[in-house]
């Protein structure tokens, strides 16, 4: 009885994860600058950019939602993100905009 609930116990803090634990923020601020990602952003939405993630209508409602996305995006710029990188990058845009947990 005890291992189930220490198993059930593990499992539901697992599931409830930092999502891109395996990234690193510093990295994907580098990422975002360097692949010019607020330059498609700023002609979408104006200004700098950022609205593209805080607008009402955004796409990305969810950490798996902004996976995806990252992927829509990386083929209009035409480079196949990695594994790392795309972890990076999400990490880096989780924190300064939308905070899932």
């Amino acid at each position: 009885m005890k291992k189930t609930l220490f198993l059930l116990t593990f499992l539901s803090l697992g599931a409830h994860a930092t999502p891109f634990a395996a990234g690193d923020a510093d990295r994907g601020g580098k990422l975002f600058t360097k692949y010019e990602c607020s330059s498609c952003h700023e002609a979408r939405v104006g200004g700098d950019g950022s609205a593209i993630f805080t607008r009402a209508n955004r796409t990305v409602r969810s950490a798996d939602d902004l996976i995806v996305q990252m992927e829509r995006c990386s083929g209009a710029i035409g480079k196949q993100l990695t594994a790392q990188e795309k972890q990076d990058l999400a990490a880096w845009l989780n924190q300064r905009y939308y905070r899932f947990k």
